[in-house]
């Protein structure tokens, strides 16, 4: 028996099964999953056990859960075909007989009215409908979605929003995937829903004042209407439904759909989660 680990070509299911194995999971009892398994070719290098999983091809999911004990399933990207990725995905786990499936699902995704939520909150409604041994990893937004735009902040002087004052309970994804390793490897977590986010949220004018502080340059925040934030996210090279998709997620934050207070990461993984600070610091490197 395995444990399985969807998306692991991308960034937070690979930091997942490198947390699997610090935790003294056998290389072997690993299944590292993708659509296109070269960027993880490596890791068979290490004894992982690599296949193929492609979400619109059922076929590949039943071959790529054979065996499994639990299933990582971590949410896809597309969000137009997310649900139906999804539901096939939890299919193949059924038929696979996995069980525990940890879901990564969005932080008060059962409340929330982003875009992004909507497609995770149906996602765990038929992990109920289906009676799938369960348990949901609610992450809030990642770190590096702010570390990452650092070049574009310092080239424009400014971190552009549509949040307002809201606060958001960013943690480094690192720390999300410590915390699926120790649901993945440890009792008690079956029925549970965990609100994971860093200990200390921030607003968008504090993420500013601490980029000003790591710099040494004083870089404001411009708060500007959803719709203005698309089109400058669009000016920046995003596609236009992404560009509208993040617009329209920060004023979820906003409303304080991405804070938590839980404590819930912390606790998962036993030690104070990444800080903002530092996260900053070690992008500015």
């Amino acid at each position: 028996m395995s444990i399985v680990v969807t998306g692991a070509t991308g960034q937070l299911g690979r930091l997942t099964v490198e947390a699997l194995l610090r935790r003294g999971v056998g290389a072997s009892a690993i299944v590292a999953t993708g659509r296109d398994i070269a960027g993880i070719e490596d890791l068979a290098e290490r004894g992982v056990v690599v296949r193929r999983a492609d979400f619109a091809d059922p076929d590949s999911l039943a071959a790529a859960f054979a065996g499994a004990e639990k299933l990582l399933l971590v949410s896809t990207t597309s969000v137009d075909e997310r649900l139906a990725n999804h539901r096939r995905a939890i299919d193949a786990a059924l038929a696979a007989g996995v069980s525990l499936v940890a879901y990564t699902s969005m932080a008060h995704a059962d409340t929330a009215t982003t875009i992004l939520a909507a497609t995770h909150r149906a996602t765990e409604e038929y992990l109920r409908e289906r009676d799938v041994p369960s348990v949901l990893l609610r992450n809030s937004w990642y770190l590096e979605n702010y570390t990452a735009q650092l070049p574009l902040v310092l080239r424009q002087g400014a971190v552009l929003g549509a949040a307002g004052g809201g606060r958001v309970s960013a943690a480094a994804r690192a720390d999300y995937a410590e915390a699926a390793a120790v649901v993945l490897t440890t009792e008690g977590h079956l029925g549970a829903a965990y609100e994971l986010g860093g200990d200390e949220a921030f607003t968008l004018a504090e993420f500013a004042e601490a980029v000003s502080a790591a710099t040494g340059r004083q870089i404001p925040y411009t708060d500007l209407p959803a719709r203005k934030l698309a089109e400058a996210l669009t000016a920046a090279g995003l596609p236009a439904e992404l560009a509208h998709v993040l617009a329209d997620a920060d004023l979820g934050l906003g409303r304080g759909e991405l804070f938590t207070g839980s404590g819930d990461l912390g606790r998962l993984i036993g030690r104070p989660t990444t800080s903002l600070a530092d996260a900053i610091a070690d992008a500015l490197r």
